[in-house]
């Protein structure tokens, strides 16, 4: 509909109005523009962990048994694994098809057309290798590398074009570091996280599921700013490559901590992840310091600090 947004201005004295659509139409900033002022923005993700247990009927119990157990974390592998599509959930038999095509809109309606891209070759290289190296740090270099070395000629400047465009497709998310000088921390090397776990399949078949774990808690993250719009979300690594997941700020405040470990038992745990943790923890003056697990639940006190670990599932699945 042309001059759809006279039409929303016009509601919007009587109504409350919810627009949604693809970002290969209209950019969320762009919304913004041509509602004046008047428009709140919200982030819609694919199913959390606890809406597509809800799809499968299954029941969320505070107190399980071992049965139930077993079958949550089967149900949390494939989550992982194929990601929260309800699409994908429904017709779980055509959940390859289903993806492909997702993967296949994205990259021409949201990027290609979007942005006018014509070297589809590139973009595409650029698409894919982003995806594959989810819950990784890249710089822009190395995508440029990977690329130039594929293509056999320097398109650096070409590279650095896309990847900035990439992310307002909301195939992928750029994490900053965390660094007090906002100079700095508009920069490069970032980490990158994808929307849904399922598009991965599509170029690795690799499960890796310390890193699909991490990509979960950080889409988990993004789905509170939606009601806490002051939060946002970073990673710490410092030059002694002490690094640490997830730095949660609130406004001023630096809130949380959290690292994110395929671990089940306490001696899996790598104490460089430990050293990291309170060396972030000194460092940016916070106490709450939590280690996601696969499923090993505890606290521990270390040099005065209170370190609380908890399982993946029950992290995902604590009261809303």
């Amino acid at each position: 509909m042309d001059e759809w947004e006279r039409l929303v201005r016009s509601l919007l004295d009587k109504y409350e109005v919810i627009v949604s659509g693809s970002s290969s139409k209209l950019l969320s900033r762009e919304i913004a523009t041509v509602l004046r002022g008047r428009s709140l923005t919200y982030i819609l993700l694919p199913l959390s962990f606890r809406e597509y247990l809800k799809f499968k009927d299954i029941e969320i119990k505070s107190t399980l048994s071992l049965s139930e157990k077993i079958r949550l974390i089967k149900n949390l592998e494939d989550f992982l694994t194929w990601g929260g599509y309800p699409e994908v959930v429904i017709e779980w038999d055509k959940k390859e098809k289903i993806l492909k095509e997702y993967f296949e809109a994205v990259f021409q309606k949201d990027f290609i057309e979007r942005f006018e891209r014509v070297n589809t070759f590139v973009a595409r290289l650029i698409f894919e290798f982003i995806v594959q190296n989810f819950s990784s740090e890249l710089s822009v270099n190395k995508i440029a590398n990977f690329v130039n070395s594929s293509v056999g000629k320097n398109v650096k400047n070409l590279v650095y074009d896309y990847v900035e465009k990439i992310p307002e497709t909301f195939i992928s998310f750029f994490v900053e570091k965390f660094e007090k000088s906002v100079y700095k921390r508009r920069g490069f090397p970032r980490k990158v996280y994808v929307c849904d776990l399922g598009l991965t399949r599509l170029v690795s078949i690799e499960k890796d599921f310390g890193r699909r774990m991490e990509n979960v808690v950080f889409l988990e993250l993004v789905r509170k700013t939606n009601d806490k719009p002051m939060l946002e979300i970073y990673y710490f690594k410092d030059y002694q490559q002490n690094e640490v997941d997830f730095v949660v700020k609130n406004g001023v405040r630096i809130e949380q901590l959290i690292q994110v470990t395929y671990a089940s038992g306490k001696d899996e745990i790598e104490k460089r992840e430990i050293r990291s943790l309170l060396k972030a923890s000194n460092l940016l003056k916070c106490k709450d310091l939590l280690v996601i697990t696969w499923d090993f639940e505890d606290e521990i006190e270390v040099e005065d600090k209170k370190i609380v670990f908890k399982p993946l599932w029950r992290w995902l699945l604590r009261p809303e």
